[in-house]
């Protein structure tokens, strides 16, 4: 029988809500998932993609993380992972780097046999390219196998992959599917296969209530003590407090009741997330956040979900709405690439075609931009590989983590998109 741990979507790296503080829990909650391996003594630890939140980590979060491993590697526990969308560039992995320094191995369609069971690996794949998939995978002898991947796989919530289509078409019969992308943990069979997320271990979004966490897998003979070879078990993680207050106002109640609501809570040290609904008086966010800041909350955010009458009138010709439109968006000073997208959405194209010339269009700007970085890369150290540090701060980083930073941002290492 073999235990492993299957983790991912760690992030590590995301500053989220601009927060220094926040950017250290999410290496935190990786360093735990590790000494659990540890303290349990699994086989390995097998993660599913979405190790940093970016494709540049700064030096602080890459230190931190070859520090994990070398924990992994002293215990003798293997760390296994595929590639995600998050980290990706269009070259050489991080992944790689740490396979090269005996710290991981990158899986791929060769099976890595550990125990009982050979693991394989599909790094995430854009939909874009994914007819091109054969999902041919080398033969094993061992006696499970498991296929490790990156994305949105049926049958669950914003699928675009079909799992059942990987399934019957790969050359391997696999026993299980550990998924990372949905950062909702969850278990469905599908085709005879057990298909779990392991979801993410900490909150990287305030949609994320349920206490985060990882898999517990065991495969192989006598894996759930009956006649199925995969057992799979949730463990929680104990991450920063999150404070979900949803206040429904009644007529007449305004910002002493959403007060009294805080005061209800411990907040101290938490992210505190305050949703409004109701017919109450309007309320500034800014005097909740700064009352639970106040009272210790290490970060607070207020959503008003009720419809707030407008005090302009919005004038529209209807005598000619697409030059309206085009009034509009001017006056939304959206980027060069925003627009070239709302001219594709609203344009002669055929509505099925949409998607996929916005995602070519999309992906040829960030090959200018790589190309770009690369070249300026060249120029600075010859191997692409940098240490930048102007002294700029790092507060601008989105949360989808998708958008490539640009070249000289505080402490960030880029590495050299040659394999």
């Amino acid at each position: 029988m073999t235990r492993v741990i299957h983790t991912g979507d760690t992030h590590i790296g995301y500053r989220q809500y601009h927060s220094p503080e926040r950017r250290a829990d999410f290496l935190d909650a990786f360093e735990r998932v590790v000494a659990d391996a540890v303290d349990a003594d699994t086989d390995a630890v097998v993660h599913a993609g979405d190790l940093f939140h970016d494709r540049r980590p700064d030096l602080p979060d890459l230190l931190g993380v070859l520090s994990a491993l070398r924990t992994l590697d002293d215990a003798d526990i293997p760390f296994l992972a595929v590639v995600g969308n998050h980290e990706s560039t269009r070259g050489g992995q991080w992944l790689d780097l740490f396979e090269s320094m005996g710290l991981a191995t990158r899986l791929d369609d060769e099976p890595t046999v550990i125990g009982d069971t050979a693991f394989y690996g599909l790094d995430h794949v854009p939909e874009s390219r994914r007819d091109a998939l054969e999902y041919e995978f080398a033969p094993h002898d061992a006696e499970v196998a498991a296929l490790v991947s990156h994305g949105l796989f049926e049958p669950f919530p914003y699928a675009d992959w079909d799992t059942g289509e990987v399934l019957r078409e790969s050359t391997v019969d696999f026993d299980a599917v550990l998924l990372g992308d949905n950062h909702t943990a969850d278990t469905a069979q599908v085709e005879g296969a057990w298909v779990t997320y392991c979801g993410s271990t900490e909150r990287a979004s305030a949609s994320e209530r349920d206490p985060r966490g990882y898999n517990l897998v065991r495969l192989g003979a006598d894996a759930d003590d009956g006649d199925d070879p995969v057992d799979i078990r949730r463990r929680t993680l104990e991450t920063r407090p999150f404070v979900f207050l949803d206040v429904e106002l009644g007529e007449g109640e305004g910002l002493d009741r959403v007060r009294d609501r805080v005061r209800e809570r411990d907040v101290a040290d938490a992210v505190v997330i305050v949703r409004i609904t109701g017919d109450g008086e309007a309320i500034a966010p800014a005097a909740v956040e700064e009352f639970a800041a106040e009272r210790g909350a290490l970060i607070a955010r207020v959503t008003d979900r009720r419809e707030v009458e407008a005090e302009t009138e919005l004038s529209v010709s209807f005598a000619d709405p697409d030059e309206a439109v085009r009034e509009r968006i001017g006056d939304l000073g959206l980027s060069e690439a925003a627009r070239e997208v709302d001219d594709v959405v609203r344009g002669d194209l055929p509505d099925s075609n949409v998607r996929e010339e916005v995602t070519r269009r999309i992906e040829a700007r960030f090959d200018g931009e790589d190309a770009a970085d690369d070249g300026a890369d060249a120029d600075d150290e010859g191997d692409g590989d940098a240490v930048e540090d102007d002294g700029t701060d790092d507060d601008a980083d989105g949360e989808s983590g998708e958008t490539p930073n640009p070249a000289g941002e505080d402490g960030q290492l880029t590495l050299g998109d040659s394999r």
